[in-house]
């Protein structure tokens, strides 16, 4: 496959399989993402694949917890957040085999000092977010569909995942990604503004 192609073929896959994906697999993601640039050479991410069915539920109970604060917080009203609800426990929506968090542990750092500690966090979280997008293209490559699922860094629910990867509280979570094979082939949403919109020449 053409990186173009993985690339225009990648889309946000809510609805997977329940067919596991098998463990090599999962490293080909995880060294496709250590491939990314890390700043100052940190490396400083760490990759907590939630395969066990009973920690895999778990996470999940959490995802749906984040929704549920994020429906809220832009003042949803009540029926559509049923309907979502609906969605998520009764057809599944990010319900997948298999989930990856990503963490960066904020102890591992090149700049000391307290007046570096938001520009090295903002370098880190760059850095772990450049390596969730090589994981997702090589996903599209190996014909797995993921999802970007933020609403788990609400307060509280962060360090309720944070304590299910048995991490200390050094490491502060970026995202977990929902990982398996889609029930429907992936169909890439167009893009509201074009490359000409979006960029200026100086």
């Amino acid at each position: 496959m053409e990186l173009d192609e993985a690339i225009n073929g990648r889309t946000s896959v809510r609805y997977f399989r329940e067919e596991p994906v098998p463990g090599e697999t999962l490293l080909e993601l995880i060294r496709a993402a250590v491939r990314a640039p890390t700043a100052s050479g940190l490396e400083n991410w760490r990759f907590i694949v939630f395969e066990r069915p009973e920690l895999a539920e778990k996470l999940y109970e959490l995802i749906a917890e984040g929704m549920m604060e994020y429906y809220r917080a832009v003042n949803l009203p009540v029926d559509k957040m049923e309907k979502l609800r609906a969605r998520m426990y009764e057809d599944g929506m990010y319900r997948a085999p298999v989930y990856v968090a990503v963490f960066l542990d904020r102890n591992v750092r090149f700049l000391k000092g307290r007046e570096y500690d938001e520009l090295e966090l903002l370098w880190s979280v760059e850095s772990a977010a450049m390596a969730i997008q090589n994981l997702m293209l090589k996903a599209v490559e190996l014909g797995l569909g993921t999802v970007y699922i933020g609403v788990t860094n609400f307060r509280g629910i962060d360090d309720e995942v944070r304590k299910l990867a048995g991490l200390k509280e050094s490491y502060y979570l970026v995202g977990v990604i929902p990982i398996g094979y889609p029930r429907a082939d992936p169909t890439p949403r167009k893009r509201r503004k074009s490359a000409e919109d979006v960029t200026e020449f100086l």
